[in-house]
């Protein structure tokens, strides 16, 4: 089926001989752009009438959303000024309104190139890259040393996984990895609408872990320069290019860790044996539940989970009204592995540590291979596919 956006009713039977009859009409850009999330279409026209900024805001929505989508475009007039914008925004064809064979070999290059890069998207996999936000309202709870050990033991076991540091202010992934990179997450905002992988490939640094991980930016300004969108964007890139893209997070709900719960297929919450923690989760659970965000796709982390402070586990899931997927037992072998710059999930493997991080991975972030599906228990099955847009409170 054709999608077909214009504004005159009747163009759908004008276009019928060159688009073969199955049209699917849109009425505006935002139908347009819930097309991409719900329908699997291969090519989309645009009409001559439609404006073209709007028509190039969608076919760049297409090509990060729906890179197997074709868009063709229609004008009354082609000219130089603008070719060079539809090219600009991914558009494949530009054809007058009035060539009708032209469209209908326009539409058969276009499908022809629709299948190859479904192909290619399916059997390599990357299409199903899984995003995996580590997040807690309350800061020292071990975010980061969650990240780095859990994206370092992915790494390690052969996946190719990315590391994004979202603690765009503060963030301490690079430091903690003993990392000195030439570009940041800062460094994207000028491909800001057309990020694609060469352009993600080019802020990354490399550990020797095989981890790559896309920095936060050396000066904390930088932060407010960077707009939810664009994380948005580059997570979604990333999903198509690596096996796991695991997100460190500031503490707070901004609007660049809402882009990141939009597009996650895992939430790690984490809680310590400490009332403002403790408080701070069970209020963030409640946010997520307002904001439409999937309790399937949640699972709650206990670190330091043998502190002897007057708190107990019960206490917590008491408190959070929900169940503790691992704890994480303390120990100061985890400061002396930040200090060391080496995750202790590989510096000391047989530690109980990396043993509980381990078990974080294998049971609830590594999918089996045969369904796509993460091991372990029903608390940890995938968010249904559809996406949900937090700062908006409902589907896409």
């Amino acid at each position: 089926m054709t999608l077909l956006w214009d504004n005159d009713p009747t163009s759908g039977d004008r276009y019928a001989f060159a688009l073969g009859g199955d049209i699917s009409p849109v009425e505006n850009l935002a139908a347009a752009a819930r097309s991409l999330q719900e329908s699997a279409d291969p090519l989309m026209v645009i009409g001559p009438d439609i404006d073209m900024q709007s028509a190039c805001d969608l076919s760049e929505l297409a090509r990060v959303e729906r890179p197997e989508l074709g868009v063709i475009l229609l004008r009354r007039r082609v000219d130089v000024a603008v070719l060079g914008q539809a090219l600009r925004a991914g558009i494949r064809e530009v054809l007058t309104a009035d060539d009708l064979t032209g469209l209908a070999e326009g539409v058969r290059r276009s499908l022809e190139l629709s299948a190859k890069v479904a192909g290619h998207v399916t059997e390599g996999g990357t299409a199903e890259g899984r995003i995996v936000t580590v997040f807690s309202a309350k800061g020292g709870v071990g975010k980061t040393t969650f990240s780095t050990n859990l994206g370092a033991y992915l790494a390690s076991q052969g996946s190719k996984v990315l590391l994004m540091d979202l603690d765009l202010a503060f963030g301490d992934v690079a430091i903690s990895l003993q990392l000195l990179p030439q570009n940041s997450m800062s460094d994207l905002i000028a491909m800001g609408g057309h990020v694609d992988a060469q352009g993600l490939s080019s802020i990354v640094t490399k550990h020797e872990s095989g981890l790559d991980v896309a920095a936060a930016p050396s000066e904390p300004s930088d932060a407010d320069r960077i707009p939810g969108a664009l994380v948005g964007e580059a997570l979604r890139v990333a999903r198509r290019h690596y096996d796991y893209v695991v997100v460190d997070t500031p503490p707070a709900f901004t609007e660049h860790v809402l882009a990141a719960f939009d597009v996650s297929d895992l939430l790690i919450l984490i809680a310590t044996l400490d009332i403002p923690a403790v408080k701070n989760l069970r209020l963030s659970l409640d946010t997520l539940d307002l904001l439409g965000n999937p309790r399937e796709s949640r699972v709650v982390v206990l670190n330091r989970s043998d502190a002897k402070v007057g708190l107990r586990s019960e206490d917590v899931v008491a408190a959070i009204r929900q169940d503790i997927a691992v704890m994480v037992p303390s120990s100061p072998a985890v400061p002396a592995s930040i200090n060391r710059g080496v995750p202790i999930v590989l510096d000391e493997p047989k530690h109980p540590v990396s043993g509980a991080l381990r078990e974080l991975a294998d049971r609830f972030v590594k999918v089996q291979a045969n369904s796509g599906a993460p091991r372990g228990t029903e608390q940890a099955q995938p968010a249904k596919r559809e996406r949900w847009s937090l700062a908006r409170g409902g589907k896409r």
